[in-house]
């Protein structure tokens, strides 16, 4: 199997979130062709739409050696940005373009690859399972994918032992990194109010507007810590300030700003959110803080399953891997609670971008990697 192929027919599935668009029968198909049981796994919410998972098992002992991903996408943008379609899945030159072709259609293609050559030289079976665990909602709301396919297992006593998630962890070469770990995400949309005025008369009015700038100094201007061993410093973005004043000459009534904090392992949600608060509070004031928190920080100190990818990694690029917790959330967040996780997959360089693409050479060298990650895995176990 070629997971050049497999990569193109997905990515010709226009599955931004949470659309599935036929991607999962894309690769349902190519799965049950192998041997794999597949359960489709479509789970919806009142407030949150239905989103098509599929969780596919070969073998019936332990291990369980799981893989995870999406084959959600990101909304294209502006389509004129792009010199190709982004869902023809077009090869120009050495490169495989089109959304999803970093981010992340070309590594589950790369792990069925590896799956198809790993079972084709051990038709006599091999001791263990190996399963895939794949959502169509992490690039959206995260609510009916990953995490209700993990309770979906849970109750049918289905147990993971490893898993390896396929997001894009490289800045620029296949051998540069493996995530052990990720930051804390959370977002606090914060709202001053004032009293509104004429603005040749401020002593009349309270403005929100001046609290709300000096409020968000007290929070980006001191740094929340210096880092740890393994994460980099947490840090507090800015993200959007809204007045909504269309008159030069008046005092607004409430000025809104929205505030993304990603933290290390230093810290909890809570434990952000009461800090926040605390300098919030020394500018006082009437003001409304809502805060939510997509994850929370997590760390798998280097061990048994990030050594052995990263000497897949070494086997096959001659070069050792770095390991590292930097980037935005991801799915590990959910399956760390289940079993040890790490993360390793393509380039990020044009993720999420326009003529988001991936070399072809790194396509088939990924999908090496990950069969022999499965027999290393195997390897000490018959």
């Amino acid at each position: 199997m070629d997971p050049v192929d497999l990569a193109q027919a997905l990515i010709r599935c226009p599955s931004v979130t949470p659309a599935d668009a036929g991607a999962m029968d894309v690769l349902q198909s190519a799965l049950e062709e192998l041997g794999f049981t597949c359960h489709r796994l479509p789970f919806s919410t009142a407030d949150a739409p239905e989103v098509q998972n599929l969780y596919a098992r070969i073998g019936d002992h332990a291990p369980n050696f799981c893989f995870a991903g999406h084959t959600d996408v990101v909304p294209v943008g502006d389509a004129n940005e792009w010199s190709v379609d982004p869902f023809a899945a077009e090869i120009k030159g050495d490169r495989l373009y089109g959304r999803g072709a970093s981010d992340m259609k070309t590594a589950i293609a790369g792990f069925v690859a590896a799956a198809a050559r790993f079972l084709e030289s051990r038709r006599v079976g091999f001791p263990g399972s190996i399963s895939l665990l794949i959502t169509g909602d992490e690039e959206g709301e995260a609510v009916n994918g990953t995490v209700r396919v993990l309770e979906w297992l849970a109750e049918k006593g289905e147990v993971l032992d490893a898993c390896l998630v396929g997001e894009p962890t490289n800045p620029e070469n296949l051998s540069d990194m493996i995530k052990i770990g990720r930051r804390g995400s959370m977002t606090a949309f914060l709202t001053v109010h004032g009293a509104s005025g004429h603005a040749a008369y401020p002593h009349l009015a309270d403005n929100p507007v001046e609290r709300l700038v000096k409020m968000l100094s007290a929070v980006i201007d001191k740094p929340l810590d210096d880092g740890t061993e393994h994460f980099q410093p947490s840090k507090a973005v800015v993200t959007t300030i809204d007045v909504g004043n269309p008159a030069a000459n008046v005092i607004p009534v409430r000025a809104e700003a929205r505030i993304n904090i990603r933290f290390n392992d230093l810290h909890t949600g809570a434990g952000v959110e009461t800090l926040l608060r605390e300098r919030l509070d020394e500018i006082g004031g009437d003001y409304d803080l809502d805060v939510g928190v997509s994850g929370e920080p997590f760390l798998f100190p280097p061990g048994p399953l990030g050594n052995l990818v990263a000497g897949a990694v070494e086997k096959a690029t001659r070069k050792t891997p770095e390991f590292d917790t930097a980037g935005g959330t991801s799915d590990a967040r959910f399956i760390k609670d289940h079993c040890p996780v790490c993360e390793y997959g393509m380039t990020n360089q044009t993720a999420h971008k326009a003529d988001e693409n991936a070399l072809i050479s790194d396509i088939r060298l990924l999908s090496d990697i990950y069969e022999s990650v499965l027999d290393d895995f195997f390897a000490d176990r018959g």
